[in-house]
């Protein structure tokens, strides 16, 4: 019988739910590494990760360190012996840190590895059009999201589901699929799966770039991109309203498949809707942010601000 003395690395809400599952199937957890405390916001304000917020909330042993290879670091993560760790939305980990339990460090990834390796595979996914995705645990080696595969759950992506959305339901069959691994570990029932090196569909860093909706792409990949965003860190677009330039954020739209001889990126208005002119159809925009407002719905946005004939999204 294996008794688990368990350190969970993690930093986002995305690792809350795991680590407060696996208090509520009481497993010990001996320490909590997360991210060191960084000013944030426009009051350049010290905040706390999600997870050292809960695990202090717990009276968890929690660590933050600058730097996992500090020698100073490493002793102090060695004399809490323990003999399994979890990650889970955390950084790469050196060998020395992933290598020092005896049952190994695993991660849960979510995405159906091998697809989506890297630092956002659920936006990747809903922009690229994916209906399905899933989450994954794996043994961490030397790469990054390439250790064999031990229990992969599959997840249904919905027409209309954000990153938002999409990241809520993972995170919630993910903190289960961890719990299950743990289980196969105890139980001796491993049945490795080890992942093919090459990799059909990244899942970069998001970055200004790769945010910008380009308005003559097809009308689905407008959408999935909007959604794919949606709510953080948003799709962006600049609009040009009677020569006034300013720059916005999309978090919600609908698809209108209509024949019409606008030109792409004209913005059409009514009292309450919003369109964008683009191929095969129009966007219609729901909810979004100008700079220097709040985020708002399209129909108070309209109540308090005019677009001019010329508007045009670029």
């Amino acid at each position: 019988m294996k008794d688990f003395r368990i350190v969970f690395m993690g930093t986002p809400d995305f690792a809350v739910t795991t680590l407060k599952t696996l208090l509520n199937e009481n497993y010990k957890i001996v320490g909590v590494i997360t991210a060191p405390d960084k000013p944030a916001g426009r009051g350049r304000k010290i905040r706390q990760s999600a997870v050292k917020i809960f695990a202090t909330e717990n009276n968890l042993n929690v660590l933050q360190p600058t730097n996992l290879k500090d020698d100073n670091f490493v002793d102090t993560l060695r004399s809490l012996n323990a003999n399994l760790q979890i990650v889970v939305a955390f950084r790469m980990l050196p060998k020395i840190i992933w290598d020092m339990p005896k049952y190994g460090t695993f991660n849960l990834h979510a995405s159906l590895l091998p697809n989506y390796r890297g630092a956002a595979p659920i936006n990747w996914a809903i922009i690229n059009g994916e209906t399905k995705t899933g989450v994954s645990t794996f043994f961490l080696d030397e790469k990054i999201d390439t250790g064999a595969i031990i229990l992969q759950k599959e997840v249904q992506i919905s027409p209309t589901d954000s990153a938002g959305i999409l990241h809520d339901k993972l995170m919630i069959i993910g903190s289960i699929l961890v719990i299950d691994t743990i289980k196969s570990i105890k139980n001796n029932t491993l049945k490795l799966i080890p992942q093919p090196l090459s990799e059909s569909k990244p899942a970069p860093k998001l970055n200004k770039e790769n945010c910008k909706i380009i308005w003559d792409e097809s009308i689905e990949d407008i959408y999935n991109k909007i959604r794919g965003l949606s709510p953080f860190p948003g799709a962006w677009t600049v609009i040009n309203n009677n020569d006034n330039i300013i720059e916005a954020k999309i978090y919600n739209s609908e698809i209108i498949k209509e024949d019409h001889s606008f030109e792409i990126g004209k913005i059409i208005t009514s009292k309450k809707e919003l369109r964008v002119a683009v191929n095969n159809g129009f966007i219609k925009i729901n909810k979004l942010k100008l700079a220097g407002k709040r985020k708002m719905d399209t129909q108070s946005l309209l109540n308090g601000y005019t677009f001019f004939e010329n508007a045009k999204m670029l």
